[in-house]
């Protein structure tokens, strides 16, 4: 086997999709970002990649913050739609049929359909070419309380969460291990 040489690009897939809410409850948008993810544990911190020319990317810098809300199976018509319409010319809550609902941290909504929101405060904004990098700090991790299981944990199994990889939604697939399973000492039997 051996493997072909492309020229350097975004080949770094599968990513999480995500619906991004911005603005305000009464003037509120989406936009769908792939380019997103975990920058810092403590303080807890992520980012989202927004090209400037966006509507939402004014939202966002204006603002300073905004809510990253998972997607799942459920979500995926959505999900695309909201990435290639814009919300300069329609509501796409409306649109999608999707409900705004109101954090606690800031002032933008949430996507009640969405079974995690995660509220953003932006920290820095880093101009890196086409895109710019809005780091921010997580004040609240919003769970649907249906994706709890009864040792109050999340169970993401549960959520049927969607991926993009190379122009395509996937669904995520089953439960192949856990961290630390391959060096775990197996119990012994009586």
């Amino acid at each position: 086997m051996s493997k072909v040489i492309w020229k350097p690009g975004t080949f770094l897939y599968p990513l999480p999709v995500v619906m991004v809410s911005c603005g305000t409850m009464e003037k509120s948008n989406i936009i769908t970002v792939a380019w997103t993810g975990i920058l810092n544990t403590n303080p807890a911190m992520v980012y989202i990649s927004v090209r400037p020319t966006r509507y939402s990317y004014n939202l966002i810098k204006d603002q300073g913050e905004f809510v990253i809300n998972l997607t799942n199976k459920d979500l995926v018509r959505a999900t695309d739609w909201c990435g290639v319409k814009t919300g300069e010319k329609v509501d796409k809550f409306k649109e999608m049929k999707l409900t705004k609902e109101k954090c606690k941290f800031v002032k933008c909504p949430s996507i009640k359909e969405s079974p995690v929101s995660v509220e953003c405060k932006v920290k820095e904004i880093r101009e890196l070419g086409s895109h710019h990098m809005f780091v921010a700090e997580v004040l609240s991790i919003d769970a649907d309380e249906k994706y709890i299981d009864e040792k109050g944990a999340f169970d993401i199994s549960k959520c049927d969460l969607i991926s993009y990889s190379n122009g395509n939604y996937y669904s995520m697939g089953k439960k192949l291990g856990k961290f630390g399973y391959s060096v775990e000492k197996k119990k012994k039997r009586r």
